[in-house]
């Protein structure tokens, strides 16, 4: 039994609180967690914390995201208030990181140049590397001026401003519909200003290029800092999406790999594994793939999916293509993690038309948001593999023995009791 140690656990995953507090031989932390009519956390923790090392378990999920935002901000709380009732060390102990990853949502990406410098199509100029704008250099305006026509270079030429020694009158010249003003200060230096406000006549709407992609929020950082302020000394997670988020921290942070039941359970539930595949479904994941492959020896291949729309205004014609051979062969498909399932779900379809015999589906994260678990109830994949990171009980009762489940509290049992002893957890690091 662990000693001088607490375990508090959220809302989000009680099952998993309740097995790894099983492992460590103590019970849970007696606390109220509930809310308030208005809609605010209400917490109470009735056991001492004082001196103790608390480790709080809440993981990243709240169905379908109905309760994330909640589970985050009663995660900072808990943190508060154990560092308000001294307790020694608080660590937040996150399976999945939220909003470790967000979503590629589609945009308007050209891609390569389909279409060559100065040609249209439907009436409208086609942008290339190539094209326009063009690297400014001296006698190239740096602008491509403004949406009535007006050139804002040549107007700046024409515009002749003292040095300070003389008076000059207002300068009022007009283009066009348009005004253009070259004002003088009061104390004959001369000025210009381009206010377009002044003027909304001259400001048609704001239209993205091709190849513009409009401002999307990434929270990392911020749910980073959030956990920091709230008073968090340390952070154990599992299968970080980017690994480089652990450099948003300015506390130490644990990631631990899921790569070990993956591994075992390839070893010991596939039949002939040694002849099997191991795929990534993107890019992205090929150096988690190769990892494994390598480590047991087996052969790897890779889907390239590529957005390269046939037109300009086709958003979502996305191509995946194979590289590598599958056919006759079982394949195991290995990501981080599921969300929507559109990803892994179109990477089985295609193994299954390159001819592969069986498709095993290998994630650390389970989320299956949306319409997931239809889309995978529909899909070439025989077998789908997650861990318990995030509660996996509806989804195994809606996808029944298509579904397997690992249980990753005995490596988090671990972790807690490595650090909190002050040893080193660089076994659990070992996938190999």
């Amino acid at each position: 039994m662990v000693r001088n140690i607490v375990v508090l656990g959220g809302n989000s995953h009680p099952a998993l609180v309740d097995s790894v507090c099983a492992t460590l031989g103590l019970p849970p932390c007696n606390r109220i967690l509930t809310k308030f009519s208005s809609g605010e956390s209400r917490l109470e923790i009735s056991d001492s914390v004082r001196g103790k090392d608390v480790y709080i378990i809440q993981t990243g999920f709240g169905g379908n995201g109905s309760k994330l935002n909640d589970h985050f901000m009663d995660l900072c709380i808990m943190i508060s208030a154990c560092k308000t009732g001294s307790a020694r060390r608080v660590t937040a102990v996150l399976p999945l990181f939220p909003y470790s990853r967000q979503p590629d949502l589609p945009y308007n990406k050209a891609g390569a140049p389909l279409f060559k410098a100065g040609s249209s199509e439907n009436g409208k100029k086609d942008y290339t590397f190539e094209s326009v704008p063009a690297t400014p250099a001296p006698g190239i305006p740096k602008s491509a001026g403004l949406i009535n026509g007006a050139d804002i270079s040549s107007k700046l030429l024409k515009t002749s401003l003292t040095n300070g020694n003389g008076s000059q009158s207002p300068v009022k010249q007009t283009n066009g519909d348009g005004t253009y003003f070259a004002a003088v200060n009061g104390s004959g230096i001369g000025s210009y200003t381009t206010h377009d406000y002044e003027n909304l006549s001259h400001i048609g709407a704001f239209s993205a290029k091709p190849g513009y992609k409009q401002w999307v929020a990434q929270a990392g950082t911020l749910v980073a800092n959030l956990l920091t302020c709230a008073g968090a000394d340390h952070v154990i997670t599992m299968d970080l999406h980017d690994p480089q988020v652990q450099g948003f921290f300015d506390v130490p942070v644990d990631n631990l790999y899921g790569r070990p039941l993956l591994k075992r359970y390839i070893q010991q539930y596939i039949p002939n594994y040694k002849e099997a595949v191991i795929i990534s479904p993107d890019a992205g994941g090929a150096k988690r793939a190769t990892a494994i492959a390598d480590g047991m020896g087996m052969d790897f291949a890779l889907i390239h999916k590529e957005r390269r729309p046939t037109k300009i205004t086709d958003r979502q014609n996305a191509s995946m293509m194979l590289v590598g051979n599958v056919e006759g062969r079982v394949c195991i498909l290995l990501d981080d993690l599921a969300d929507t399932g559109n990803t892994i779900t179109r990477a089985a379809k295609l193994l299954k038309k390159e001819g592969a015999t069986k498709i095993y589906a290998l994630l650390t994260h389970g989320v299956f948001s949306g319409d997931a678990i239809n889309r995978i109830h529909a899909s070439a994949i025989d077998k789908i593999v997650v861990t318990n990171s995030v509660p996996q009980e509806k989804h195994k009762a809606l996808l029944g023995s298509k579904l397997e489940i690992l249980d990753i509290a005995p490596i988090f049992a671990e972790a807690i009791r490595r650090v909190h002893h002050g040893e080193s957890i660089s076994v659990l690091f070992n996938h190999d």
